[in-house]
């Protein structure tokens, strides 16, 4: 295998190949680092990157695999595998900027995630940019610049969890953490063609955080593969002590659900949004066609309309309201962007009794939209109603006007935050200028498993790992040095 081919092999393959001695974690380290270097300055989707650290973690990883042989000793999942982390989760020693620079000094501890990706023994690598306290739904703020797709760097990454899409579609990391309140994870996963699962609420502990954005958010990740995101949250998974939910544990490891067919399935599908808004023809095109293709794996596909109801009025509190109350525990808020401060303004009328009867209404938007998960085993719609915008398409807007753009390109998504259900992000091809496109699966709750086995299997039949972005080609390392 060569280089680049190891780099965009995923984090499962990975780790195969450091288990049977055929690469070792420092060799793994050393390329990721290489294409950093020369990759990054053109897409920025690292806010830093840590080589000592790194390099340390990958000789100590090869010494336990060196001394306990193959079945005999350290046989961690991700023993010696490089990751990277979005940077709003802590890092033991390193500062968690959240997009800003109105953060504090160091971590002091590691988040309950990151504890659980080190104990199974991955390296990181860096930490990847963020909007301004994961806000936006494009990686752009005043601290830190415009993170930009690798596809095509005039388009955005998506948001929040735009670094870390960006740098595993450039083949910089075979995965990253990635968190999700609104679309933060199936937003980019879409923009930079990887796959992205959000998982059930509760199925992923925040701590130190009891809960974040008033119960709509959760941490996962974003993968090459969907075998890459099944082993992530089997490492992952699991209650830690202070969380406020917790979802029921899984029949199964999800590592197998994804490598097992799903069955027949019945899946309704839609390009309604969730509230009336345009969506391209381009992703039109993609739902059919991928309708199109469950149906000639034997699954019944169906269109129809999701009783979405008023579900806006349970999200947007809930959303306004979280950003409010992650500004007020920022420990340098007078350094916040304008629109940041603006967003937690929109959120003053929002008490702390609208929000209980919000969240006591909670019941009501799930049966509602329950009744279609009743008679469909998947729903299926886009993630955007847009390929990728253009980088810096709200760029000097007030809110106000932020949101109301934002809602127009990303109505798909955040319907399923509230109600707290497992949704992905699975490529579904390219526009005629070369950006991707995608599709959103929805499933029951707590079952991330006809997730995973659905995706595993469109990917099969539709593979979309082997394509990679020009930008990130060895080939075109090449032919740019010898022009020089």
């Amino acid at each position: 295998m060569d280089a680049t081919d190891l780099a965009f092999a995923g984090i499962a393959s990975q780790a195969e190949l450091i288990r049977d001695g055929e690469v070792s974690s420092r060799e793994l380290v050393e390329l990721y680092l290489e294409r950093i270097a020369r990759v990054d300055p053109q897409i920025n989707c690292f806010r830093v990157v840590l080589p000592e650290r790194a390099l340390e973690e990958a000789r100590q990883a090869d010494a336990r695999r060196t001394h306990s042989g193959a079945g005999s000793g350290d046989e961690r999942p991700l023993l010696g595998v490089p990751i990277a982390l979005k940077d709003n989760l802590d890092l033991a020693g390193e500062v968690t900027a959240n997009g800003s620079s109105a953060h504090g000094g160091p971590a002091a501890a590691d988040a309950e995630m990151t504890k659980r990706l080190r104990a199974a023994g991955a390296v990181v690598i860096g930490k990847t940019h963020l909007p301004e306290l994961a806000i936006m739904g494009a990686t752009e703020s005043a601290t830190f610049g415009y993170s930009r797709n690798p596809w095509d760097p005039l388009h955005t990454t998506g948001g929040s969890s735009g670094g870390s899409a960006a740098a595993v579609a450039a083949g910089l990391v075979g995965a990253a953490s990635a968190s999700d309140g609104a679309g933060s994870i199936r937003i980019p996963a879409s923009c930079c063609g990887v796959f992205g699962l959000k998982p059930q609420r509760g199925r992923v502990s925040l701590m130190p955080h009891r809960q974040h954005w008033q119960g709509m958010s959760v941490q996962g990740s974003v993968s090459r593969t969907v075998l890459d995101s099944a082993l992530l949250l089997d490492v992952v998974s699991g209650a830690a002590a202070g969380d406020e939910d917790v979802a029921p544990p899984p029949s199964r490891p999800f590592i197998e659900a994804a490598q097992e067919p799903p069955g027949k399935l019945r899946i309704a599908y839609s390009p309604v949004p969730t509230i009336p808004t345009p969506v391209s023809k381009p992703v039109r095109g993609a739902l059919e066609a991928t309708a199109g293709l469950l149906r000639s794996l034997g699954h019944e596909a169906v269109e129809t309309k999701p009783p979405y109801g008023d579900i806006g009025s349970n999200f947007i509190p809930r959303y306004l309201r979280g950003i409010a109350d992650e500004v007020s525990i920022t420990p340098n808020a007078e350094r916040l962007e304008r629109r940041t401060k603006g967003f937690a303004h929109m959120a003053a009328p929002i008490t702390d009794g609208l929000i209980a009867r919000v969240r006591a209404d909670d019941q009501r938007h799930r049966e509602r939209l329950g009744a279609l998960f009743a008679e469909y085993d998947v729903l299926m719609t886009p993630v955007s109603a847009q390929p990728p915008v253009e980088v810096g398409r709200w760029t000097g807007l007030g809110a106000l006007r932020t949101i109301l753009g934002m809602v127009r390109v990303y109505p798909y998504t955040a319907t399923w935050n509230a109600t707290g259900q497992p949704a992905a992000s699975v490529p579904a091809g390219f526009t005629d200028d070369g950006l991707p496109l995608s599709v959103q699966l929805i499933g029951r709750e707590n079952d991330e498993a006809t997730l995973l086995a659905l995706a595993a299997q469109i990917e099969s039949e539709r593979p979309w790992a082997g394509r990679r972005p020009a930008i990130a080609s060895e080939r075109e390392a090449q032919a740019d040095t010898a022009s020089a």
